[in-house]
């Protein structure tokens, strides 16, 4: 779901007509009606009923149009407050894993509409670096892996990804619905190397092979060669597929927790519109699912 086609849906409910709400964004009616349609698949529910002679609102369609005018009015408080001279074209975005997952759509859309001059750059991180990078000035701001140690720069969480084990797909816990700590830790698990925080989040037993992993995209890969598990946040399985392993919830333990970080006297517009966007993604994801679970 992007800003643009909420705006869309916004303009057709007051209009209740697609030429009409079509001609307010200087569109075609027909480009505007896709963008409907897609905005609707997207949510899994219906919000017009259309007929040949008129357009009105579902009792979903009801529903959804208050909560997205407040979304739209909480980002643009937020894009307001990231003004500046926009004197900086480029934002070197250190990115670790698979970083946003899918709010990178959602992210880069709220960045065109508002600040259409910005580029993103990407710079690959691992949990080596993920704090050292944004300390350094090799990157402007960066999405890693909140497992703490970084009291010296800006850390905000914005997404809980849970926590999934990394299991070899012959593994006799491959078929299994879920796991708990105890199943998984009484195997040989690969040493996820980089922050002393990491050894909190993927536990303490026993590792196997000497096997260390820095970066969190190589972990299925480790998995697969060695046999060993490991531990990973729940877009991994869609970011990271592996023939060789299977990815399986955990019950309990601390969850994979995604945040940007920057530095603490950072006070360039870039930077702090990169972050409203970031934290609007997330209010679109909560409007997104709202919707869904209204239908």
């Amino acid at each position: 779901m992007d800003v643009r086609s909420l705006r869309y849906a916004l303009t057709l409910a007051e209009e209740l007509h697609f030429g009409r709400a079509a001609r307010a964004h200087f569109i075609a009616a027909q480009p505007f009606g896709r963008r409907i349609q897609e905005l609707e698949r997207e949510l899994g529910t219906r919000l017009f009923e259309r007929t040949s002679r008129r357009v009105s609102l579902t009792a979903a369609g009801e529903r959804f149009m208050p909560r997205a005018r407040r979304v739209l009015a909480q980002l643009d408080s937020l894009m307001e407050a990231a003004e500046g001279d926009h004197v900086e074209p480029v934002l070197r975005v250190g990115v670790l894993g698979f970083g946003l997952a899918d709010r990178w759509a959602v992210t880069r859309s709220v960045l065109a509409r508002y600040r259409p001059e910005l580029e993103l750059a990407y710079v690959e991180l691992d949990w080596v670096n993920q704090y050292d990078a944004v300390r350094t000035g090799e990157v402007d701001v960066a999405i890693v892996h909140n497992v703490g140690g970084a009291d010296d720069l800006v850390v905000e969480s914005v997404m809980d990804t849970g926590r999934y084990a990394v299991v070899p797909a012959e593994s006799e816990l491959a078929d299994a619905d879920h796991l708990t700590d105890a199943d998984v830790f009484d195997h040989p698990l690969i040493a996820l190397v980089g922050q002393p925080g990491l050894s909190d989040w993927s536990g303490d037993g026993p590792r196997g092979n000497r096997v260390g992993v820095r970066s969190p995209a190589n972990i299925p890969i480790a998995v697969a060669t060695t046999g060993c598990l490991s531990l990973h946040g729940e877009p991994a399985a869609r970011f990271f597929p592996h023939p060789g392993v299977r990815y399986l919830p955990l019950d309990d333990g601390p969850h994979a927790i995604v945040a940007i970080a920057s530095r603490k006297r950072e006070r360039r517009d870039t930077v702090a519109a990169f972050r409203s966007a970031v934290h609007a993604s997330a209010a679109m994801e909560r409007l997104a699912s709202s919707a869904r679970g209204d239908s």
